[in-house]
């Protein structure tokens, strides 16, 4: 269903009417084949909610973009339309298009910065099998990656992201602490098979007091090395650490990690990716906790639901646990190496209903409402734009003197300077919205 525009002041309370800016969108998924299938998938029910479309039960469903990135455009559905139920490609402009061509719903200062686009773009993920070995460039990076490769990366722009569960959410982000490094080095041996034990013994000649550089460039050199074995050895030598634990489970218990990399080689027999797996954090997010990246760390989504927010791009360079194109050169140039657990978002309260994760990027943040039924709560409004979308439920989206009618899968365009109220109809109406963060507002 829909979002009905529902006048409230004077007049036939049942007539429909438009919210002036407020604009419904029909959004692009995205059939990866790391998608959950058919109706196991998040994003599949979202998608056949908010476009009518049936989903087919033998298709993978792996993310639904909202926002104006030309590789998944959303549409603007035209305001005639608003209810009725009935609305092909004639009846629909792209949002790209139609805030270009009123830029006035974006706010002064996000046009001054990113011009007349939406700076973020918005989505739902639903992960049944591990995403690739990846890191996202920098400005500078993607630009130059651009111009060289325009067909494998579609834009010039930076990604820095957020992962908020909705469900428990599995990844590998950044790399482990010193401390645990030299561990796997000493426990995984194929490691010092696959790179050479002369690289690999590097690892125990520095410490934390030898400085941040001198770390990151022993790590460098053996995660390249790793990276960049042949297929023939990295395949010989997966296959010996499958057999040695699985040999090992009959008289230990397997570590997290150990077992998760067993999975991972089910997935991707003899890739790479399976064995830098020990390199990397494993991260569980329960629902409600978030996961930040910015340009330049290593990551790979495991398993589970997450809305997903982030500059928008689509530039990802790959290195592993993937049948795509791998540029191992540029991945293992452009990480920055940092050790460390990365920092986990709780969020904080902006309502009693309402919960803010501000990660420390000028292009977005991410709300997150449960509502019960017959209570209220307000988004205050931002001088910038944001995308609603309400993944479960029913309530009524208010601002000024009219509602907004709106149901799982609706995903709305808010423009600049709306405040927006929500009231639950249903048991509990979940819902999320991205918009550009109001830190960046909050500066000069």
């Amino acid at each position: 269903m829909g979002a009905d525009a529902i006048q409230t002041n004077g007049g036939d309370p049942a007539k429909l009417t438009v919210v002036e800016g407020i604009k419904r969108l029909r959004c692009a998924v995205k059939n990866y084949e790391w998608g959950k299938l058919g109706h196991e998938s998040l994003v599949a029910r979202l998608h056949e909610a908010n476009s009518g479309n049936r989903v087919d039960p033998a298709v993978p469903h792996a993310e639904l973009w909202m926002g104006t990135h030309e590789s998944g455009p959303s549409h603007v559905v035209k305001e005639e339309e608003l209810g009725s139920g009935h609305c092909g490609s004639d009846c629909m402009v792209t949002l790209k298009s139609w805030v270009s061509d009123n830029p006035d719903v974006l706010g002064s200062r996000a046009v001054d910065k990113w011009g007349c686009d939406l700076p973020f773009l918005f989505k739902v993920l639903s992960v049944t099998k591990a995403l690739s070995i990846q890191a996202h460039p920098n400005k500078a990076l993607a630009e130059k990656l651009h111009r060289e490769e325009p067909l494998l990366y579609r834009d010039a722009n930076r990604k820095p992201e957020i992962a908020l569960a909705i469900t428990p959410f599995q990844a590998l982000c950044g790399f482990v602490s010193l401390k645990e490094l030299k561990e796997v080095i000493a426990n995984v041996p194929e490691i010092p098979e696959l790179v050479g034990s002369k690289a690999a013994d590097q690892i125990f000649t520095v410490n934390e007091k030898d400085g941040e550089e001198s770390v990151k460039s022993v790590v460098r050199l053996i995660f390249t090395q790793l990276m960049s074995a042949t297929n023939n050895e990295t395949k010989r030598v997966i296959s010996e650490m499958k057999m040695r634990l699985i040999t090992e489970t009959n008289h230990r218990e397997l570590s997290e990690k150990e077992k998760l990399v067993l999975e991972l080689e089910k997935q991707y027999p003899g890739d790479v990716g399976v064995i830098s797996a020990f390199f990397f954090n494993y991260v569980k997010l329960n629902p409600g906790e978030a996961l930040y990246l910015d340009a330049d760390q290593p990551h790979a989504y495991i398993s589970g639901d997450c809305v997903e927010c982030m500059a928008a791009s689509d530039n990802v360079v790959r290195a592993g646990l993937t049948p795509k194109h791998r540029d191992v050169q540029t991945l293992c140039s452009m990480l920055t190496y940092k050790l460390g657990y990365p920092e986990i978002l709780k969020g904080f309260p902006l309502t009693p209903y309402i919960t803010r994760y501000l990660p420390p990027f000028d292009e977005f943040e991410v709300d997150h409402c449960d509502l019960p039924t017959g209570k209220s709560t307000i988004f205050p409004a931002i001088p910038g734009p944001s995308v609603y979308l309400v993944i479960e439920g029913t309530g009524k989206l208010q601002t000024g003197s009219s509602q907004l009618l709106v149901n799982r899968g609706d995903v709305l365009f808010v423009p600049a300077h709306n405040e927006i109220q929500v009231t639950g109809e249903s048991d509990v109406i979940k819902l999320y919205r991205a918009g550009v963060s109001s830190r960046f507002f909050q500066t000069l």
